[in-house]
């Protein structure tokens, strides 16, 4: 049994409203939401690029929500070292783009903060072999970074069994490393995920922020669905 695990509901502003971003988060506050999934997007590895450095840093000054960034670069060094200065509490990078991950993840974790590594859905969880007891978090990514724009792109097929080798694996190490799901974390997904083992939803157009219906009504359904995977 699982229900007395805790599971994150982290919601992605790439998917509020941008042009008013200081009444959306100060929304999702309301709604006692803690964490804040924050994707830095350099234009070259993923196509889009919703935030820059400069509005993650007018953010900071505006709540005390704990910063989950996820970088989707081909120059992670650059954009760990902005976001070590601008107070953020977790740091996901890329494998695919990584030569040095274990100097990224000391590098990350020297400041005081959490490190993640972030996987493509193809990325095989064989390339955690021995940086896995470093992580904090694994952030598993369940469609092709950056196309969430594609509103018929679905999950791949494999994502729950990914989800549930993982959590095997953190098992078998006797570790408490957190599963992070992203892309398309919806009401139809979250009780498998849950069910497979994921700790942290990314949170999007499929869940919490479904248009037509209130970010109350929406994280209800979603906490309904989290139980649904709990039980």
């Amino acid at each position: 049994m699982q229900n007395n695990k805790k599971i994150t509901i982290a919601p992605s502003i790439m998917c509020a409203d941008l042009c008013n971003l200081e009444k959306s988060v100060k929304e999702i506050e309301k709604e006692g939401l803690d964490t804040l999934h924050i994707d830095i997007i350099d234009g070259h590895f993923s196509p889009s690029m919703p935030l820059g450095i400069d509005t993650i840093k007018q953010l900071r000054k505006i709540t005390d929500m704990n910063f989950d960034v996820h970088i989707m670069s081909n120059n992670n060094e650059f954009f760990i070292q902005e976001m070590i200065k601008i107070d953020v509490q977790q740091i996901s990078f890329h494998y695919e783009t990584s030569t040095h991950i274990d100097r990224y993840i000391n590098l990350i974790k020297n400041n005081g903060i959490k490190a993640g590594l972030a996987l493509n859905p193809a990325t095989p969880l064989s390339v955690l072999d021995y940086i896995l007891p470093q992580c904090d978090t694994i952030l598993l990514m369940l469609i092709n970074p950056g196309f969430a724009t594609d509103e018929n792109e679905k999950q791949v097929s494999y994502a729950i069994k990914k989800v549930e080798d993982l959590a095997r694996l953190i098992k078998e190490k006797e570790l408490d490393t957190n599963i992070e799901v992203d892309g398309r974390v919806s009401l139809d997904t979250i009780p498998s995920l849950v069910k497979a083992g994921a700790d942290i939803l990314v949170a999007g157009s499929t869940s919490l922020f479904i248009r037509d219906k209130s970010l109350a009504e929406n994280k209800k359904a979603m906490e309904k669905c989290i139980i649904e995977g709990l039980l």
